[in-house]
């Protein structure tokens, strides 16, 4: 990233303006779609415009428009909810040094009346866009997930990138899951343990959402997640978790696989 680069996404950070939340893509989540729409519904409500960058794998392909701008290219959903499809399109702002975080100062200049983008990217590729280095503390990245070990795993597996290489050390989760649902409790638990045991990260926030319900009301949880998506950072939440090694094995990846969880203390096993 070059230095005018940098200093521009700072200042685009530190205004009061907009809020830029990287959303890890998780294809092992049936209904992504939903938790994105419950989300926005939930930011909707604390008075939030919400731009949805839509750049993960199976995303539609980016208007041929684009090239004239990405102002041309965006969709109104609603009076609150606005869209972007974006899939490979932050690779045109590439930079000499492989990062395309210049593709969000573009789409923040394109989309004035949104205080929120959600930029829903796989965990590679907003590793390239979202660095400690260059963006303010408060950046926290939305790890999606539901009630399977599949996308559990996904979900801590994408984790563990972003805290090696963009040294992203503080997240949230949203997850998919009924409310009969046996093993939810204990996921945002578990994985708040393993990202603070192998990688000195820490997960925020959590919140539940039933896809399944059709009722149009952002549960409680749901509503305090996007209060704390709103809020600024804590300069004191930031510093925690700076030691993440290198040389970590993927087995802590198949321990989450397998339900074999570990901690300072003894944890209970998914069932």
């Amino acid at each position: 990233m070059l230095p005018d680069q940098a200093q521009g996404l700072r200042r685009l950070f530190a205004g009061a303006g907009v809020q830029l939340v990287p959303v890890v893509s998780n294809p092992h989540v049936i209904r992504s779609g939903v938790l994105l729409e419950r989300l926005c519904a939930a930011l909707a409500e604390q008075g939030a415009h919400t731009l949805v960058v839509d750049a993960g794998e199976s995303a539609p392909a980016a208007d041929e428009l684009s090239v004239m701008g990405l102002g041309e290219c965006i969709e109104r959903l609603s009076n609150d909810v606005f869209y972007l499809a974006a899939r490979t399109l932050p690779l045109r702002y590439v930079d000499p040094r492989g990062s395309t975080a210049p593709f969000l100062q573009a789409v923040v200049d394109a989309a004035p009346q949104c205080e929120v983008v959600l930029v829903h990217a796989c965990a590679s590729d907003l590793a390239r866009m979202f660095t400690r280095q260059t963006l303010a503390p408060q950046v926290r990245p939305l790890l999606l997930a539901d009630d399977r070990p599949a996308s559990v795993t996904h979900a801590y597996a994408s984790m563990k990138l972003l805290a090696l290489r963009a040294q992203l050390m503080i997240y949230n989760l949203l997850l998919g899951a009924a409310p009969s649902s046996p093993r939810a409790a204990r996921i945002a638990e578990h994985l708040a343990i393993c990202a603070d045991t192998f990688l000195g990260a820490l997960l925020h926030s959590s919140a539940r959402v039933d896809t399944v319900s059709h009722d149009a009301e952002p549960p409680p949880e749901l509503l305090r997640l996007s209060r704390a998506m709103l809020a600024p950072a804590s300069p004191a939440l930031h510093a925690v978790g700076r030691a993440a090694a290198d040389d970590l094995a993927e087995a802590d990846v198949a321990l989450i696989a397998a339900g074999a969880w570990q901690a300072r203390g003894p944890a209970p096993a998914m069932n």
